[in-house]
């Protein structure tokens, strides 16, 4: 009786054994998901934390203090742990949220339509400067400089040196480059009529650039500009403002497709109550507010009419 019970525990030992075998070859435990390929599964899944991106609108540096202070600010109103991240370049952001790698990120306008357009990211908060959400596209030069309008410096384009910052930004990259394309002196990086044409990457890189006469113009965001000028960064007294862009929507900070209402509306609520003068002077900003999709709209009309939006 034993002998016969022992034969049909050892059959039922195999029978499990098979079945493990069968499972591991139909999922190998060691084979991971290629990049990409997991995306609306992990669209689904819940975090444990909640990871903001952030363009390099400054460099990493210059950010240090307000995001330490923001990220502890979110982490004591957000029922998750906040990790916060400067990223190397504006297209990076993007790419974290098209694959879920973070929930919130900040972004330039024309980097936040690639997101939405990708990804369906929203835009939830921007900031203020004094009490409005809009900054402008700056083109600058060095005080020294011999054009006082952008005219004059177009028609002295072949011996200019012109920078602009991350190629992805919209006052650094994309509305000043329209406005040179229209004026008939540059298409792209290889394709224009001046000296030569720099990406600066950031908008504290092209502040600097000018004032130390490195290159001959640059374009910048304004807020940043003055920011950077109240900092004590660069000299106001060195430069010239020679081209203003009209008004263009504050930068976004958006969430992914992840996000539910009742998070959205807890942190739109905690960055409107933000005070911190740190904080604030980190964006450029006097305060936070909300926003929504349909304020980029006329940034999304650009970059279609110019082919940076399929």
């Amino acid at each position: 009786m034993k002998h016969r019970v022992a034969i049909i525990l050892f059959a039922f030992i195999l029978l499990l054994t098979a079945c493990g075998t069968a499972n591991e070859q139909a999922v190998p435990n060691n084979e991971e998901v290629p990049e990409g390929e997991g995306d609306d599964a992990a669209a689904d899944t819940s975090f444990e934390v909640f990871k903001i991106g952030v363009i390099p609108a400054l460099t990493e540096g210059d950010y240090e203090v307000p995001m330490q202070k923001l990220e502890a600010i979110l982490d004591e109103a957000l029922p998750y742990d906040v990790e916060i991240e400067v990223y190397p370049d504006y297209n990076a952001v993007v790419e974290a949220l098209n694959f879920h790698h973070i929930q919130m990120a900040y972004l330039g306008p024309s980097t936040y339509v690639i997101a939405n357009e990708r990804s369906g990211a929203q835009a939830i908060v921007t900031q203020l400067i004094d009490g409005k959400p809009y900054y402008h596209s700056y083109i600058i030069t060095h005080v020294d400089a011999p054009w006082d309008t952008l005219d004059e410096l177009v028609a002295d384009a072949a011996n200019v040196s012109f920078a602009f910052g991350d190629i992805n930004s919209t006052s650094g990259s994309l509305v000043p480059s329209v406005e040179l394309k229209e004026r008939g002196v540059f298409e792209d990086e290889n394709n224009h009529q001046f000296k030569d044409v720099r990406y600066l990457g950031s908008h504290d890189a092209t502040g600097q650039a000018v004032q130390n006469k490195h290159v001959d113009a640059g374009a910048i965001d304004s807020a940043y500009f003055n920011t950077l000028i109240k900092q004590g960064k660069l000299d106001e007294d060195q430069f010239k403002v020679i081209w203003e862009s009209e008004p263009l929507y504050q930068y976004p900070w958006a969430v992914s497709a992840e996000v539910d209402e009742e998070l959205i509306q807890l942190i739109q609520d905690t960055f409107v109550n933000i005070d911190d003068e740190e904080i604030l002077r980190g964006f450029g900003a006097t305060g936070f507010t909300t926003t929504s999709d349909e304020h980029y709209d006329e940034i999304r009309k650009v970059m279609r009419e110019t082919g940076k939006l399929d």
